[in-house]
């Protein structure tokens, strides 16, 4: 009995002992596929993540190209920026880094957090920024708790600098930055999420001049995230620099002259077409897109009703009153319907059936040929030649001096204008033409839009001959190195469709405007230079038939008249052109032509000497 229960715990023994060695073998097996799929399977993955945290790959932007004016002086640089990060895999815990962070900040936590909630699918090891361009104090801040902020990277990139605050903000624009459909649209090589580029201006039609090539760093890291070493650097390649044709110091002068007004005024060297000033007015800081723009201070620009993200000079479309007179005359004289010994009387009105069409002087200007006409801004003169060419010739003469159509100057949004027809407004109104209709048209009123870059282009036309040439923006584009890589070119995009037997007569009137006694800008002379111009003022409403004018000074702001002056100096070899539009300044003769003559007078004392443009007393009169 003994030898029995002996053996039955033996056996009993032994099977215990078996299963705990298959249970042995069986652990060791399951160990063994792991280590296989962890090394062998998986083993490139983990080898991957082993790396990224010790080895890791930084990107370096590239310096954006320079802006330069003329005669290059530096209008645009960049400055040294402070990017906050992290690294979600190395801050753990997260919420407990970020905490510490905006204490060290003095910041609530959830401005930090934004980017983290939106970042998707991105690797926990790629950063993601928190703050862009942190002030100073608190980078000091930061750098002093470092090791207290696991995953917390300060990179360095450089940032916009424009360094005259308002100054040529709608010419050179700003940056932001890139969106989903600019990434997509496949003309921004290179680009990343996060990436600023040119949104308005130059700086957006150069985007590809300036933009660099992108450089890189190979780096070793500790646990926390912090850079140990660099192992690596492929330095990134600068933007070529953009030299414009804008000559600094008149741009300037424009701006303080336009200061407190809203209106454009642009400068071009009649002989080439570059464009030497360009201000539109009020104007804004380009620097505030760069460094991050609240919601009030956006709100404070697109509500503004004087529009300072518009750029006036060339979007902005008026009705260009008495300086279209300029074209009527060119049509009349070259249709023969005047010469230039044809005279009208003008009592101060022009009847038309049932109605009365006034001229701008209550009195009349008597009898008068077309000089005389021009030179006095005689509507009724202009009401006739007008009625006796129709609409659709002064359409045709308008397009071939190149209204109706952009100027082509290499800027985003610019305008068109309009210049009316019988076919245009069939198709418009669904109504035909009627002759009462030719008459606003002629004196620059009606349907007539203009923007102030096509009346420059057809003043310097007239002031060269009847040359027209594309507005041109660029001086020259030169590399980080100083190596020149392109030049600007003249570009003539036609002539007047007139004669030069016509543009003797009309250049005469423009003369006399100026320089006649009865001519409406006897304020815009300079005593030693001929000036040549054309004033304007713009009905902003229309006038009713038959009921009294309001006293000028009873006139809502809002309602007042613009005031053009289109000008060019000096007469006998002019060196410059210039268009001028105060918006609701009432009078081209008070408010546009002292602007213009200012511009004359700087531009020509930089090239010529000072004495030669003393200014003579101002006299005001109406155009």
């Amino acid at each position: 009995m003994r030898k029995y229960l002996k053996t039955a715990d033996s056996d009993w023994f032994n099977q215990r002992l078996t299963g705990i060695m298959y249970c042995v073998v069986a652990a060791f097996a399951v160990l063994v596929v792991r280590l296989f799929y962890l090394q062998i399977i998986e083993g490139r993955e983990y080898r991957r993540l082993s790396e990224n945290n010790s080895i890791r790959l930084q990107s370096v932007d590239a310096p954006r190209g320079l802006i330069y004016d003329r005669e290059g002086r530096l209008l645009v640089d960049n400055r040294p920026a402070f990017d906050l990060n992290i690294i979600l895999k190395d801050a753990k815990p997260v919420d407990q880094t970020l905490a510490k962070l905006a204490g060290y900040m003095h910041m609530p936590v959830e401005e930090l957090t934004p980017n983290i909630t939106r970042r998707g699918s991105v690797s926990s090891y790629k950063p993601v920024l928190l703050k862009q361009d942190i002030g100073r104090n608190a980078l000091a801040a930061i750098e002093v708790h470092k090791f207290d902020l696991p995953g917390i990277v300060m990179m360095i990139k450089p940032r916009r600098h424009y360094i005259y605050e308002n100054s040529a903000a709608h010419l050179i624009g700003y940056m932001g930055e890139i969106n989903n459909e600019e990434l997509d649209c496949g003309d921004y090589q290179g680009c990343r999420v996060g990436d600023y580029i040119g949104k308005f201006g130059v700086e957006r039609s150069y985007e590809n001049v300036f933009r660099g090539q992108r450089g890189g760093r190979q780096v070793e890291v500790n646990v926390t995230g912090q850079v140990v070493r660099v192992l690596k650097t492929v330095m990134a390649k600068p933007g070529n620099n953009v030299f414009l044709t804008i000559d600094n110091n008149l741009q300037q002068a424009t701006e303080k002259l336009l200061q407190g007004r809203a209106g454009a005024a642009i400068a071009m060297d009649p002989k080439t077409g570059e464009i030497l000033a360009m201000v539109s007015s009020p104007s804004f800081d380009q620097n505030m897109f760069v460094s991050g723009m609240s919601h009030e201070n956006w709100e404070s620009l697109v509500t503004n009703p004087y529009r300072p993200l518009e750029n006036k000079a060339i979007q902005a479309e008026y009705p260009p009153a008495s300086t279209y007179k300029v074209i009527v005359a060119m049509a009349g004289l070259e249709e023969g319907v005047i010469d230039s010994e044809t005279t009208f009387t003008c009592p101060g009105y022009l009847r038309l059936g049932n109605r009365v069409f006034r001229c701008w002087r209550r009195g009349g200007h008597g009898t008068v040929n077309v000089v005389r006409a021009l030179a006095e801004s005689c509507d009724v003169f202009f009401y006739n030649v007008g009625r006796e060419l129709g609409v659709d010739t002064l359409a045709r003469y308008a397009l071939g001096c190149g209204l109706a159509r952009p100027t082509g100057i290499g800027l985003a949004n610019e305008g068109k204008g309009l210049i009316p027809t019988t076919d245009w407004k069939l198709q418009r109104f669904g109504e035909p033409w009627q002759g009462g209709e030719t008459l606003p048209v002629a004196i620059g009123q009606g349907y007539d839009l203009t923007t102030p870059i096509q009346m420059l282009v057809v003043t310097a036309a007239v002031a060269n001959d009847g040359l027209m040439h594309r507005p041109q923006l660029l001086k020259k584009i030169e590399s980080a190195q100083g190596e020149v890589v392109e030049r600007g070119r003249t570009d003539v995009s036609g002539r007047l469709p007139v004669s030069q037997a016509t543009l003797a007569i009309v250049k005469r009137g423009l003369w006399e405007v100026v320089n006649s006694e009865g001519g409406t800008a006897r304020g815009a002379r300079l005593a030693k230079i001929a000036i040549s111009g054309k004033t304007g003022t713009a009905q902003v409403v229309g006038r009713k038939e038959g009921a009294e004018e309001t006293p000028e000074d009873e006139v809502k702001e809002h309602f007042k008249p613009h005031a053009w002056f289109i000008a060019y100096a000096p007469a006998e070899d002019p060196q410059i052109a210039v268009t001028v539009i105060v918006e609701h300044g009432e009078h081209g003769s008070s408010a546009a032509a002292p602007i213009a003559r200012e511009m004359i007078r700087t531009y020509l004392m930089n090239k010529n000497d000072p004495r030669q443009v003393a200014t003579v007393k101002d006299s005001d009169s109406d155009g």
